[in-house]
């Protein structure tokens, strides 16, 4: 997520990932919190820099990454290499910059160091798997080394990588790419669970995609996993069919960096492509409904 608000304190932006627990919220509501949360603390809230459990010297960096763990890791690991490539792959696709700001991630042992840490740092965050943290002075990842690790890694770095390069990025294009980065390198930013959710709705209950209301949404509460879903939608239908749409969303994301006020993507999108909803529902079933 974007800085969203700034004061003389550190100001806070949280992305907190799924759960792999049974005893925890499913993933599909894993980033729903935030709407609690900031009836809980009033929108933005300060947060202090509190003392981090892990050694301050790092144990690797890679580009960008300053890996903090508990854990002994090797030292070349293939998910944190992975991770490293990330960095690549998502400034080459949405042609931005590269940044040289550093993106801690702090990596758990087990799922019980890491949930003392969040209650004792964080005691309002739910429990999830992972979380972005943003101040003013530091850009974080917070994570267990649990079964689906790399899923919310490569989403929680996504978010640092945009970060450290973007500001006032719309809440929904945040998360949609977020969850295009999130699957594995290789697989096209195929979401699969998101896009055969899209076409269960859309055939059984008239779901229809919207960009626009989308972008009305401004706080993460207000996000329901379909929005996460057509999110994702959205943006893999720009990246992935006509050469005009990629262009069009690099172009945004440009005028974002260098303009405080700028035309809404879904005008931008209409106007090259009237019929835009359809011609997503299309995508989703050339992609999906198949596999």
């Amino acid at each position: 997520m974007t800085r969203r608000c700034f004061s003389p304190s550190p100001i806070g932006t949280i992305r907190p990932a799924g759960s792999g627990a049974e005893h925890r919220l499913p993933k599909f509501s894993r980033r729903g919190f935030l709407g609690a949360v900031a009836a809980m603390i009033g929108g933005c809230r300060a947060l202090h820099e509190r003392k981090l459990p892990l050694a301050d010297q790092p144990q690797a960096e890679y580009d960008q990454l300053v890996i903090h763990s508990t854990l002994e890791l090797p030292s070349q690991h293939r998910l944190l290499e992975e991770l490293r490539l990330l960095r690549t792959d998502l400034l080459q696709t949405l042609a931005l910059r590269a940044s040289n700001e550093p993106i801690h991630v702090y990596l758990f042992e087990t799922e019980q160091k890491f949930d003392e840490f969040m209650r004792s740092s964080h005691p309002n965050f739910p429990l999830r798997r992972a979380f972005f943290v943003e101040s003013d002075t530091r850009l974080s990842v917070f994570a267990f080394w649990g079964d689906r690790v790399a899923e919310d890694l490569r989403h929680e770095t996504s978010h640092g990588y945009l970060h450290s390069v973007m500001r006032n990025i719309p809440l929904w294009l945040d998360e949609g790419i977020a969850e295009y980065f999130e699957v594995p390198r290789g697989t096209g930013g195929l979401n699969l669970p998101h896009g055969q959710q899209l076409l269960t709705m859309l055939m059984t209950q008239g779901w229809r995609p919207n960009m626009a209301r989308l972008e009305s949404l401004t706080a993460v509460g207000e996000m329901r996993q379909e929005d996460y879903a057509e999110s994702w939608a959205w943006v893999h239908w720009l990246l992935h069919t006509e050469p005009e749409r990629r262009i069009l969303l690099q172009q945004f994301l440009q005028s974002i960096r260098s303009q405080a006020v700028y035309l809404p993507l879904s005008a931008a999108v209409k106007s090259g492509t009237p019929d835009a909803e359809h011609k997503l529902c299309d995508h989703l079933f050339a992609l999906c409904s198949t596999k």
